[in-house]
């Protein structure tokens, strides 16, 4: 019932984490890059769990564990989207051709795109987790909007990944590939279920947080 979440979000979630390259690129370029990956690192690494959370809860999860799961993703991922704007825009215009519109996209791009996974957080919370046929088809809808979110969010840094910025970032070990952490694919007792779940108060009941 989840397996389509996460196929959707295994390149969604993955944003920043395509980097490749390498050249010599000027100071300035690797100091922005530096500051900004320094910053993006722990959310990355958010942005990772939340899309394990999704994928070790698609085997056997019930109805009510999806639920939690899914909305907990979601709005982890929105908040690391934010955060990362959040880095590029104190990080200034970096110094490149155009280098304040490609800041100003991006800060736009990853607001937007922060406000959308809220929206599929509220779409996820709104489902009856006790009517099974109701509730997977509810959690159809919610994978056919990752799909047009997931478009926007791969727009969001595609800019500042090309390009002498694109190759200084890449060299930072902040904008690398994150590993999901043991706690990502493991329930964890005692985390609660968004407090938006309008169709049950299950929020309460023990989400797995993984």
């Amino acid at each position: 019932m989840n397996k389509k979440l996460a196929v959707a979000l295994s390149s969604a979630a993955v944003l920043v984490l395509t980097l490749s390259g390498c050249s010599d690129d000027g100071d300035k370029v690797n100091d922005w890059a530096k500051t900004v990956c320094d910053q993006a690192k722990p959310q990355i690494q958010k942005r990772a769990d939340a899309q394990q959370l999704i994928i070790s809860t698609a085997a056997d999860g019930k109805p009510a564990d999806i639920q939690a799961a899914d909305s907990k993703a979601f709005q982890d991922i929105a908040d690391a989207d934010r955060a990362l704007a959040k880095a590029i825009e104190g990080a200034g215009a970096p110094p490149v051709d155009n280098g304040e519109k490609l800041q100003q996209d991006a800060v736009k791009e990853l607001n937007a795109t922060a406000v959308a996974y809220e929206g599929l957080k509220k779409q996820v919370d709104a489902l009856d987790p006790s009517n099974q046929q109701k509730f997977a088809d509810g959690l159809q809808d919610v994978a056919d909007g990752l799909k047009r979110i997931e478009k926007m969010d791969q727009d969001a840094l595609a800019k500042l990944q090309s390009g002498e910025l694109g190759t200084a970032m890449a060299k930072q070990p902040g904008c690398q590939k994150a590993t999901p952490s043991p706690a990502a694919t493991s329930p964890q007792p005692g985390s609660t279920p968004s407090e938006k779940a309008s169709a049950k108060p299950s929020g309460s009941a023990s989400k797995s947080s993984e």
